[in-house]
């Protein structure tokens, strides 16, 4: 009985803060439905409580989306192992009639992410131009399938809002933007 009574008080906590409504600068509150590289749906509120990097991309391009990742794993190799282990990273695909759970699931395998922390997704089109709104991510086509596109990285808090960015592209992380992971990854209970 005492044990059934301590778990229901330690539950209290975390249902007060799922029930509570997300702040309205929160891109959590963008709905739509996404699909990981496992194949799971999931939508963007699904990932509150967690601090992460964010980013869109699309796996068959040469140029600039190997190196969004090359930034964002080189944010992981600087943070200690507890860090790490509180930090997720969602990279979402602006070209979804291409980018299905396959194609991520074999880029995520060809990079070597980590499938725990690391969230390749793809959403229907009308979801990602409106989280490219919301991230100030533009984008636009090319005749050839290819895509001209923003490369930034955006540091959301575990309410969803926007708390840091970077343009800065590379293995070594923009020593700004990681000095914002690490201030967001020390507040309590991230």
């Amino acid at each position: 009985m005492k044990r059934a009574c301590l778990f229901s008080l330690l539950l209290i906590p975390v249902l007060a803060f799922a029930a509570a409504p997300l702040p309205p600068d929160s891109i959590l509150q963008s709905s739509g439905q996404y699909t990981r590289q496992d194949g799971r749906n999931f939508h963007l509120a699904d990932r509150r409580g967690s601090v992460q990097v964010v980013g869109m991309f699309y796996s068959s391009c040469p140029y600039m989306c190997p190196l969004l990742i090359d930034t964002g794993l080189g944010v992981d190799h600087a943070l200690a192992p507890g860090e790490l282990a509180r930090l997720q990273v969602m990279l979402v695909s602006i070209d979804p009639a291409r980018d299905t759970p396959a194609a991520l699931a074999a880029l995520a395998k060809k990079r070597h992410l980590d499938g725990s922390r690391w969230t390749l997704a793809r959403t229907d089109e009308d979801s990602v131009r409106k989280l490219a709104a919301l991230l100030g991510v533009r984008y636009r086509r090319l005749a050839n399938g290819d895509f001209n596109h923003t490369s930034r990285l955006l540091l959301l808090d575990a309410e969803g809002r926007i708390v840091a960015q970077t343009e800065k592209m590379g293995a070594a992380p923009d020593p700004a933007f990681l000095a914002a992971v690490h201030k967001a990854l020390a507040q309590p209970g991230r």
